[in-house]
């Protein structure tokens, strides 16, 4: 039976592991960061506008995506997960 080639990177978590060096590559969800893995992040006007979960964070274990405004008081958090987050110059 020939499986996708998506479907072998999900099933196959120990493809992953260094004693299989013709394993499988990471794919980009596996790269992505964890999303409300902290309590406080610090972001920098690079990240603006600011959204929770962050642009790299896996979205699919996560909470909805919501816009937070920072801009004006430096600070903001977010109603799902209580994440806080400080902008820095």
């Amino acid at each position: 039976m020939k499986f996708p080639p998506w479907l072998l990177t999900i099933s196959r978590p120990h493809a992953l592991t260094p004693s299989r060096p013709h394993a499988l590559t990471m794919s980009a969800a596996e790269k992505a960061i964890a999303p409300n893995a902290q309590n406080k992040y610090d972001v920098t006007r690079a990240d603006l506008p600011l959204s929770c979960p962050m642009p790299g964070m896996q979205l699919w274990n996560s909470h909805p995506k919501v816009f937070l405004p920072i801009e004006k008081t430096g600070w903001a958090k977010c109603p799902y997960c209580s994440a806080e987050y400080s902008l820095h110059k």
